[in-house]
């Protein structure tokens, strides 16, 4: 008797999700720090993006990021899908009836802002094998927590007004790695590097 083997491959062809959770994450940050920056007031417009483009969007591309068995890419869009709706939570619940007793006080908000840059400073240690550009975003992103974090702990308006501006330039670095990711591919070469390293 002769036994055959099969084997059997499978090709994944589903596109990549990181341009839609850089997209997300790059948008909603610009917007939130250009306020953070002084340049307009916490308004329905933050809001929205922090829920929709920051919050889900960045969620529906973690998720996406699994099934592509990209343990680095679910974690962090997922992580910061939540972070975005977790922030407009924080915002809206004391304005509610029962959560008006619930307000988040600056050295609380100081420590939320801590460990969200404690989480994004191990991720950056992980760009360091991806690509120049990842770098740039979780680089500045950890330092934007950081200025944050210390806006709130000590109460210097100055911080934020220099975390809003350090958060824009991390927000353009996340859209440029977007759109990198996009034409790169729509291309098939590099038109924008994202620096491989």
């Amino acid at each position: 008797m002769n036994a055959t083997e099969n084997i059997i491959t499978i090709q994944d062809t589903t596109s990549n999700p990181a341009p839609l959770g850089l997209l997300g994450f790059g948008m909603t940050t610009v917007l939130l720090n250009l306020h953070n920056a002084g340049l307009y007031e916490l308004n329905s417009m933050i809001i929205g993006m922090g829920i929709f483009v920051g919050g889900i969007a960045q969620i529906i591309a973690g998720i996406q990021e699994w099934k592509k068995n990209n343990t680095f890419g679910a974690t962090a869009f997922t992580a910061y899908g939540s972070f975005w709706i977790s922030l407009v939570t924080i915002w809206l619940l004391p304005r509610t009836s029962f959560g008006a007793d619930l307000k988040s006080d600056e050295v609380s908000m100081g420590w939320y802002l801590l460990m969200w840059g404690l989480f994004t400073a191990f991720m950056f240690v992980g760009t360091l094998r991806l690509n120049k550009a990842l770098q740039v975003v979780f680089g500045t992103l950890v330092l934007l927590f950081l200025l944050l974090a210390i806006g709130d702990f000590t109460g210097i308006k100055a911080f934020k007004i220099v975390a809003g501006i350090e958060g824009i330039v991390c927000g353009l670095s996340a859209i440029y790695a977007c759109a990198a990711q996009i034409l790169n591919e729509v291309y098939g070469k590099s038109v924008l590097p994202l620096g491989k390293v």
